[in-house]
């Protein structure tokens, strides 16, 4: 039963999640947090900042390793499949179409269209975040993460996975601290 519940789940996130990976991260937040409860909002949390400094795709990076935990080497199988057979099928068919109605205005509006929703839920799962980073740090710890990312990603063009890299191991280097500030 577990391996039809982790294709379900990641059927539906690779049927649903127009708009690639990023847009993809909430519908599996939504399955495997909120459906399932196969984790916690903060384990999901840990595992995507992991997931996103490695290089591949991260629908499969999620559903890979969700799948492994939930269900061993089968699970994770299970998950990638339904992962990947919705993209592959939908790609075939909709280039096909594509290349039939190319010179139609409606398809280019249509496609248009998709963008602002796909911010919208890349925009909702950046409140959540940032309210779950509430957490372990404070108020003035968020702005300065918030707006050093900005500055080293967006105007430096630091990789995310080095920032992400950074912010790991800084956690392992400093756990020490952390507890004799909670002792204090």
């Amino acid at each position: 039963m577990i391996y039809w519940q982790l294709f379900l789940a990641f059927f539906r996130v690779g049927i649903l999640g127009y708009g690639g990976g990023p847009s993809s991260i909430p519908l599996v937040e939504k399955e495997v947090v909120k459906q399932y409860k196969w984790m916690d909002d903060e384990e999901f949390g840990n595992t995507l900042a992991l997931a996103n400094s490695l290089p591949g795709p991260i629908a499969t990076k999620l559903a890979g390793y969700i799948g492994y935990r939930v269900g061993g080497w089968l699970g994770m199988i299970s998950a990638l499949i339904a992962t990947i057979i919705p993209t592959v099928v939908l790609l075939i068919i909709l280039f096909y179409f594509v290349d039939a109605l190319s010179d139609q205005p409606w398809l280019s509006g249509m496609t248009t269209a998709v963008i602002p929703v796909v911010g919208v839920m890349l925009a909702v799962m950046t409140i959540d975040f940032i309210k779950k980073s509430r957490n372990g740090l404070k108020g003035w710890q968020i702005i300065a993460l918030l707006a050093a990312s900005v500055l080293l990603i967006e105007l430096l063009h630091i990789h995310p996975a080095f920032l992400i890299l950074a912010l790991l191991l800084f956690a392992l280097v400093k756990p020490e601290k952390r507890k004799e500030e909670e002792g204090a």
